[in-house]
């Protein structure tokens, strides 16, 4: 994969400007949309079971998150899950929290076996939970990661048959036989409520202009990655408050030449 592949396809959601439908959690919400937008991407927020299928037909992208779950969002995630597998819309999944509690966990995996995803984002443990590993959790965040990442990318992507995305000091994206490491982020991002979730929307950006879901993913995390290491330096003796603002000023100025700059991946060769 090349850098040039990866500022073409933020070049293309930028000028396709592709619709992303979240249903996604409370706490998040605003932070998703305006960063869709920073992006170059158009958000929509639809939750109600009487319109989420049609929604989800028109969408260029589908992102499903169970930040804060109730019976009927869930409901709605499912009838939107499926619409979209009808029309070939991406489905791209975030399992938050799934192992902190039953409930969680039974969620995810119902998500997994009734809606096709192409894409799960989530940190080590919620992967780790969703295909049935043993993995530390502690609320709906990980702590440190006691296991090799990359291995459980790839053995989840495998038992998922799709494209796995583990976020953390350094993201992993595996289809079970090509895996990327990326190195891009800054450790602030943790300080600030909703990055890993807009994250995942990001990448339901990419993937709604980008067919090779590998490439779109690894597009996204690099993209998402240099901003955050751009506003992580104009901000650093402000807090996270203001690295919050900046990054979403980063979002809609990181350019191609950014890209080709400051992108910093490698495939991972066993």
């Amino acid at each position: 994969m090349e850098k040039n592949s990866l500022y073409e396809t933020l070049e293309e959601v930028r000028k396709v400007n592709p619709l992303v439908h979240n249903i996604t959690n409370v706490v998040v919400t605003n932070f998703t949309a305006n960063g869709l937008l920073a992006l170059g991407a158009s958000p929509v927020m639809a939750y109600a079971a009487e319109e989420v299928a049609d929604m989800a037909k028109i969408a260029s992208s589908l992102v499903l998150n169970i930040g804060t779950l109730n019976p009927q969002t869930v409901d709605s995630m499912i009838i939107a899950g499926k619409a979209a597998n009808e029309s070939g819309v991406p489905v791209i999944f975030d399992p938050v929290g799934a192992g902190a509690t039953r409930y969680r966990t039974e969620t995810a995996q119902r998500i997994m076996n009734e809606v096709k995803v192409s894409v799960i984002r989530g940190n080590a443990a919620e992967i780790a939970n969703v295909v049935g590993e043993e993995w530390e959790i502690k609320g709906v965040d990980a702590g440190d990661a006691k296991g090799n990442i990359i291995e459980l990318a790839i053995t989840s992507a495998q038992k998922l048959n799709g494209l796995v995305v583990i976020t953390g000091k350094e993201d992993v994206v595996s289809d079970g036989k090509t895996t990327y490491v990326v190195s891009n982020g800054h450790p602030i991002l943790t300080k600030v409520t909703g990055t890993g979730c807009l994250l995942t929307s990001v990448i339901g950006a990419f993937a709604g202009v980008e067919k090779d879901l590998l490439q779109a993913s690894v597009a996204a995390l690099t993209y998402y990655g240099i901003a955050a290491e751009k506003a992580a330096a104009k901000t650093v003796e402000m807090g996270p408050g203001s690295f919050q603002i900046e990054f979403l000023n980063q979002l809609a100025l990181v350019s191609s030449d950014d890209i080709i700059s400051h992108a910093s991946f490698k495939k991972f060769n066993r």
